[in-house]
């Protein structure tokens, strides 16, 4: 910096700090250059030389150097350059990497007498002309008294005053560590602040340092002495760094009330005007005894460092002020411009960390903050009750860490997230909820000396045992049955029944009733039948609702089918047909439909369905020829009269239900016929006879390892794959197959028992299961010799009903088995096709009743975990 005396570099060292291997990049050397040799700085030869250097808290380096340091290069003491070299060593760094400097600055407003006081060092500079102080031995010469100080006078001896007078040859003295330097123009004196000639002195109640000499130079027999002294004050406040400097320094005073001119504050060496020492809050106050300076602990210019003491962490605050005054005396009117530079570092104040936790139990995830550090701290590891995991090894592990810098404040915060479910957090059942809770220690270190320190936590968390509402319930021909459970949080959900809230009008029509925990309906299957394909089903929807959000808590279906079909089409011409009351036309009487012939009214009817029977050639039924079918058709409706009448009175639509039957033209049948036998021979009848028909549950999808019967109840987990096998026991011809009709779940072991989940469904996979059963082939084995004798399936464990609430306890597996006749199928699951109609067989019939051709076979119970 030009227009100072003296040279101020930053360096700062940008490298990654490996906190494993302890490595940080530092300052190895410092070699100042002189006549082209780099000269190695030690601490002695550095306050010696007048060159200072600290490290932040960041680990940056400041330089500071005296204009006129041992080293300069001084041009008519107006121009001043000082080169050196700086060898590094560290992370990333290679050994001994030399960054070389050099700069010049210009200095020509010289004071009479420049005195700094520096970390190290104490330093004045004197104009080298003595007009008083000529000492002639004898016959004085009156023209000499006003001359300067020419080259031709050297430094001889020079006198310390400790107060007591030490006099020592100036050779001797540097030998002692005291910079003694014979500028053009000026004496330069710098003595370390340590150095034995070097004494306190109170001012003003104020302690200083002070050197103070005598220089005698000497010109054949012309003598002349140089006075030169520095004084640095010692002393300071730490409740607010409050820094007293007297206004009057006496050892720098000759004689006389010296004037104070110029008085300015400022950091690091650099001034600091009236705005920017109000907006760090600092403050500059010149009194009839001192000069006061004022700085808060924490201010802008100064940084906190990290210290670890007894194990416990420890923070101190550093700040270097400034100083710098400029007087005249009275007597001599000539300036005295005095610069000190005072680090000020306060006593290590302990600061325990703080753990805040931010655990919100319902997100099941420990949220702790543990601060407040210095940026100089590192976390290394944390120590767990069962083991010490690095910050590395918890990120990867689902554990995040993050460290980050406090807002409005220059701490450092480290931020930690233990999942609920992770091993190294316990936990513990109570009365209605489970305590989570968490032991853990934080190593950290500071980075500066690595020194290591830890703190220890313990929270924990209780989650109350939420049983959310349940909707359960099943119907009849005539009703539903539902029932709603509370769960823990009682009735605080709002219940809709199909489209409508159920308020309390509507709750005393369904004939509500609760009992504190639960509460249940009746609502009439009237006005909720559904068509389905050739079947009529009734179904009611239950929806349970937030009250605050409005978000959906529970949704439930119950739906019962109707034991006859919408249209039903017999051989002998003769067509049934069901006409059903929608919700889309509640106003309808079905009583009041006919067929196309308004005389074929409903054979029986009441306020919900109307049954008609008719034939082919009856009440208008038409006949329509199609390639190898003939359809016949009807239609129902209400007669013209009564549907005008509707239509001009309600918004309701018209009600039209179409009837059509298919009749095959070219079919041929086979019949078979055996003649009886003479009445004195043997002959056999046909008789009906049962075969038997085993179900196991296979451990793999190998098939070669079962659970034994002694095993049951299993416990099996959601989703889980479960191989079922079914198997013909009684040897019978390879012409006989066995195939699957329907098997099903349910909760109990009788299988007609409600509720009842559909596996497969006239010998294929449930359509609207989300995971639908596998089929698996049958190789002949060793076991196997009749692969036809085997049917293999696959279901995961029940992930089709795995939001029913009742899937909590066991359950059972049933299935309906056919016996086929390989030489003479029936159709259906006999001839391998499904029966489900997308596929078009919905006109096929089999032969004979469903009892004669089932077997049935069960399996269970299998436990759901």
């Amino acid at each position: 910096e030009n227009d100072s005396i003296f040279f101020r570099w930053l360096i700062l060292l940008i490298a990654a700090i490996n906190i494993e291997a302890k490595k940080k990049p530092s300052i190895s050397k410092f070699l100042p250059v002189l006549n082209n040799s780099a000269i190695l700085l030690t601490p002695s030869l550095a306050s010696q030389c007048g060159f200072s250097m600290k490290i932040d808290h960041l680990g940056n380096a400041m330089i500071y150097t005296s204009l006129q340091n041992c080293f300069a290069q001084n041009v008519k003491d107006e121009a001043f350059t000082t080169a050196f070299q700086l060898r590094f060593h560290g992370s990333q760094l290679a050994e001994d990497e030399i960054y070389q400097m050099a700069e010049t600055c210009h200095y020509t407003a010289w004071a009479c007498r420049e005195i700094i006081c520096d970390h190290n060092y104490m330093e004045v500079s004197v104009k080298r002309a003595a007009p008083d102080n000529y000492v002639l031995p004898k016959n004085p010469i009156p023209e000499a008294r006003k001359r300067p100080i020419d080259a031709g006078f050297r430094m001889t001896t020079i006198t310390f005053f400790t107060p007591a007078e030490k006099v020592m040859k100036v050779i001797d003295a540097q030998r002692s560590g005291h910079g003694i330097a014979n500028t053009p123009k000026r004496l330069v004196l710098r003595s370390p602040k340590t150095s034995p000639e070097t004494y306190t002195q109170n001012v003003a109640g104020v302690p200083m340092l002070v050197v103070k000499t005598s220089t005698v130079f000497e010109k054949k027999w012309l003598v002349t002495r140089i006075d030169a002294a520095a004084a640095c004050s010692v002393f300071f406040t730490a409740d607010t760094i409050t820094w007293y400097l007297p206004r009057r320094i006496d050892p720098l005073i000759s004689f006389g009330q010296p004037k104070l001119l110029e008085v300015y504050m400022g950091i690091d060496g650099q001034r600091l005007d009236a705005a920017e020492i109000e907006a760090r809050r600092y403050s500059l106050t010149v009194t009839d005894t001192y000069i006061i300076s004022v700085i808060p602990i924490g201010a802008v210019g100064g940084y906190y460092k990290s210290h670890v003491q007894d194990g416990q962490y420890h923070i101190s605050y550093t700040v270097e002020p400034m100083i710098e005054m400029f007087w005249t005396e009275d007597a001599t009117h000539e300036g005295t411009r005095y610069k000190v530079f005072f680090p000020i570092t306060t006593p290590l104040l302990p600061r325990p960390p703080q753990v805040t936790d931010r655990t919100i139990a319902a997100e099941r995830v420990f949220k702790l903050e543990l601060g407040y550090f210095c940026p100089d701290v590192a976390l290394v590891n944390i120590t767990f009750p069962s083991e010490v995991l690095s910050v590395t090894e918890c990120r990867a592990r689902g554990i995040n860490v993050l460290e980050h810098m406090s807002p409005n404040s220059s701490y450092k915060v480290f931020t930690l997230e233990v999942p609920f479910t992770d091993p190294v957090v316990q936990q513990t059942s109570q009365e209605g909820a489970t305590v989570y809770s968490l032991h853990l220690v934080f190593g950290l270190v500071v980075l500066d000396d690595f020194a290591p320190f830890s703190h220890a936590a313990y929270v924990q968390a209780t989650l109350e045992n939420i049983v959310p509402p349940s909707v359960s319930g099943g119907c009849d021909y005539q009703n539903f049955y539902v029932l709603v459970k509370y769960g823990t949080q009682g009735l605080n959900f709002q219940t809709a029944v199909g489209k409508q809230i159920l308020t309390q009008s509507l709750a005393q029509q369904y004939g509500f009733a609760e009992n504190g925990t639960h509460f249940s309906f009746i609502v009439d299957t009237t006005c909720h039948y559904a068509v389905e394909l050739s079947s009529i089903k009734s179904r009611l929807d239950v929806t349970l609702r937030n009250l605050e959000t409005n978000t959906i808590i529970k949704e439930f279906s119950v739906a019962c089918n109707f034991i006859s079909s919408l249209t039903e089409c017999f051989p002998n011409g003769t067509m049934t047909a069901l006409a059903v009351k929608l919700e889309s036309v509640p106003g309808l009487n079905p009583s009041q439909l006919t067929l196309r012939d308004p005389t074929c009214g409903p054979t029986y009817s009441d306020e919900r369905y109307a049954y008609f029977v008719f034939t082919g050639n009856s009440c208008g039924t038409t006949r329509k020829f199609l390639p190898n079918m003939m359809m016949y058709e009807n239609e129902i409706s209400l007669p013209d009269e009564l549907g005008a009448k509707r239509a001009s009175n309600s918004e309701e639509p018209e009600y039209e239900l179409k009837v059509s039957c298919y009749y095959d033209i070219n079919t041929t049948y086979a019949v078979a016929f055996q003649p009886r036998q003479r009445r004195n021979e043997p002959y056999a009848e046909n008789a009906k006879g049962q075969l038997q028909v085993a179900m196991r549950l296979a451990l793999d999808d190998s098939y070669s390892v079962f659970h034994r019967v002694e095993d049951y109840p299993i416990t099996k987990y959601l989703q889980q794959p479960l191989y079922f096998e079914v198997e013909l026991l009684t040897p019978a011809s390879p012409e006989v197959s066995v195939e699957l009709e329907n098997c099903w779940a349910t909760l109990d072991q009788d299988r007609t028992s409600r509720p009842r989940w559909n596996l497969i469904i006239n010998g294929c996979a449930n359509p609207v299961d989300q995971y639908q059963v596998i089929f698996h082939p049958v190789w002949t084995d060793a076991r196997v010799q009749y692969p036809s004798h085997f049917k293999r399936f696959e279901v995961k464990m029940f992930a089709f009903a795995q939001d029913q609430e009742d899937l909590s306890r066991q359950l059972f597996v049933h299935c309906d088995v056919m016996i086929c006749d390989a030489r003479n199928p029936l159709g259906g699951v006999c001839n391998g096709q499904c029966m489900n109609p997308d596929n078009g067989n919905k006109g096929q019939r089999r032969a004979v009743s469903d009892e004669d051709k089932f077997n049935h076979v069960s399996l269970g119970p299998i436990r759901i975990s």
